[in-house]
């Protein structure tokens, strides 16, 4: 839960600094955001299955 929390306040700081700088947002819109995130986590979870598929 510690990790959750130090991105939640990483990500709240970058967002604050951008837009002081007047920055665009350094992130997809918040659909694509999500989906991409989807996909990592089941990318992950398929090559741990193949991984153990092939190994017996």
């Amino acid at each position: 839960m510690k990790d959750v929390i130090m991105a939640l306040l990483a990500g709240v700081f970058v967002g604050i600094l951008f837009k002081m700088l007047r920055l665009p947002l350094p992130a997809p819109p918040i659909l694509a955001g999500v989906i991409g995130i989807v996909g990592v986590y089941v990318g992950g979870l398929a090559g741990e299955w193949l991984q153990n598929m092939f190994r017996g």
